[in-house]
């Protein structure tokens, strides 16, 4: 049943609910109002700014929220930013960082420990700053990490990153499709561990991941493994779809919760065997490290 989350269900009735408009009259007075105070705010907070302008769950937006280094046109300015950096969804994004680093940094100790090549590949990686840092701080460099991202302001500023973090002879950014099947099935080199951060959450359609998945279970092979993230819960969940743009041509960012029961089964019906998982303390994200088997 969990499988067909997408289809039926209280997540799926939950995501719904907030595509409909919101109900009797002072609701709808209250969103325009929240709007209306994002749109000013945005004239002075640069990360407001930068939502409202690229999509809050856009690359360049991730990127900001994990530096965390308040920025605006005056001090009030970087104080409406402060308070936008501190919301509850953008701290668990940043421990989600943390979780990432540390598995991922796991999982590499392990391939070492077995004498694989390591090699890496993240297919919606945004500006990639969570893998480039991870890679920065380690002795034992892998062979290669492939960062892939649909945006061409993505590629140019995580190329930039790369050449920042004097990664240039292992490391390099492509344009690249994460739901196509075909071209995961294809990636060279064949990577050893797989990275999907904060990309499933924004797509409710399960057939959408399968494909993904199928692609990256094609592609990796037996003994190789999988770092990938869910969002079981958030508390902002109807201030998000109310209050805020995707960087889908600025649709309302509308999610759909995946219980990790759902999650854990999408992956492993491709062949992926689940190891470890952490989970910030507000319950929000978490982080699953899974190994591919036969």
């Amino acid at each position: 049943m969990a499988r067909q989350g997408d289809i039926i269900g209280y997540t799926r009735q939950e995501a719904d609910n907030l595509a409909l408009p919101p109900s009797g009259w002072i609701k709808p007075l209250y969103w325009k109002f929240i709007k209306a105070s994002l749109a000013y705010a945005s004239r002075l907070s640069d990360g407001i700014k930068l939502g409202m302008t690229m999509g809050f769950d856009s690359g360049s937006s991730l990127d900001y929220v994990y530096r965390n280094e308040p920025s605006g046109t005056s001090k009030l300015g970087r104080f409406l930013d402060y308070i936008y950096l501190q919301s509850i969804g953008w701290r668990g994004i940043r421990q989600r960082k943390t979780h990432l680093e540390e598995l991922l940094k796991l999982a590499i100790n392990q391939l070492h420990e077995q004498n694989k090549p390591v090699d890496i590949v993240d297919i919606a990686a945004g500006h990639g700053r969570y893998i480039l840092e991870t890679i920065s701080q380690i002795a034992n460099k892998p062979n290669s990490v492939l960062l892939r991202d649909y945006s061409d302001i993505n590629i140019q500023d995580g190329q930039a990153l790369i050449e920042e973090k004097g990664l240039t002879d292992i490391a390099r950014f492509e344009k690249g499709d994460a739901f196509n099947r075909e071209q995961l099935a294809q990636l060279s080199p064949q990577p050893t561990l797989a990275v999907v951060s904060g990309l499933y959450e924004l797509f409710s359609d399960n057939q959408l991941l399968r494909e993904s998945l199928s692609g990256l279970a094609d592609s990796i092979a037996e003994g190789g493994y999988l770092i990938y993230t869910n969002q079981p819960w958030h508390p902002q969940l109807e201030f998000i779809a109310r209050a805020l743009t995707s960087h889908r041509d600025g649709q309302p960012w509308i999610m759909r919760r995946r219980t990790q029961l759902e999650m854990d089964q999408l992956v492993a019906d491709v062949g992926f065997k689940k190891i470890t998982m952490r989970i910030d303390q507000w319950g929000i994200f978490t982080v699953s490290l899974a190994q591919r088997i036969k």
